[in-house]
């Protein structure tokens, strides 16, 4: 079964970024982080459209570039940007945070571009440091409009119709959540989905479930598609 559980929205205000430009001229970043590849293509493409790449591409130059992961890598390579710190993996806050940890941050500005919600982990651990951290949003997460393949589902999870479950986000997480409780149906999920093969792509996602009441059968190492889907194979064998 096939069930999208979000849809990506571009969300790059351009007065927000114009002033964010305009602050950058006068209080210069000392570090910019990307956290995904998505919003970094956003971001970029949001400055084209207001003619303010050239000044973007000027101000990152002189700026400490830090990656989360391999997504943002390809984009800021194509626009030839200078990568500084790349996160390890599994590419979490924790492995960013741990990146940067050399870095001196006192009273440093140090600009994050989100993904589809707030960091607040990683924006608080930042300020614990010192740093004035402002984070700008290119990208938010929402439900996806079209919500009858997640009902469908509910549905067959609730019939006992299915024998595994894979999430490749936290988002996905709670926003199946989000459909759930909109059907009626939010406090039983945990129910119906212990006991299957609940598949992880990596460990923000495992929180997220874990946060719900669920127990991830595995996770994915390293959080990538291909040792996910291994691990099913894997895991569906010893199920039955």
């Amino acid at each position: 079964m096939l069930a999208p559980a979000l849809e990506e929205v571009p969300d790059v205000d351009p007065r927000i970024l114009a002033s964010l430009l305009a602050q950058w001229r006068i209080n210069p970043f000392k570090m910019v982080i990307f956290q995904t590849g998505v919003g970094t293509r956003a971001l970029f493409q949001a400055t084209d459209a207001a003619g303010l790449t050239d000044e973007l591409l000027q101000h990152l130059s002189s700026s400490v570039v830090v990656v989360r992961g391999p997504k943002p890598v390809g984009e800021l390579n194509a626009r030839e940007v200078r990568i500084d710190i790349r996160a390890a993996t599994p590419f979490t806050t924790e492995t960013v945070l741990a990146a940067v940890s050399g870095v001196p941050l006192r009273d440093a500005q140090v600009l994050v571009q989100r993904y589809g919600e707030a960091n607040r982990r990683l924006c608080e651990a930042l300020a614990a440091r010192g740093a004035g951290v402002q984070e700008i949003a290119t990208y938010r997460w929402g439900l996806p409009a079209d919500l009858g393949p997640l009902n469908e589902l509910l549905r067959a999870l609730a019939e006992s119709r299915v024998d595994a479950v894979v999430f490749t986000s936290a988002v996905q997480v709670h926003n199946l959540y989000a459909a759930a409780e909109k059907a009626g149906g939010g406090s039983n999920l945990a129910s119906h989905l212990n006991g299957l093969v609940i598949a992880s792509i990596g460990p923000v996602c495992s929180r997220a479930l874990r946060e719900h009441g669920i127990a991830p059968t595995f996770e994915a190492s390293p959080p990538k598609l291909g040792p996910l889907v291994a691990r099913l194979d894997e895991a569906l064998s010893a199920h039955r």
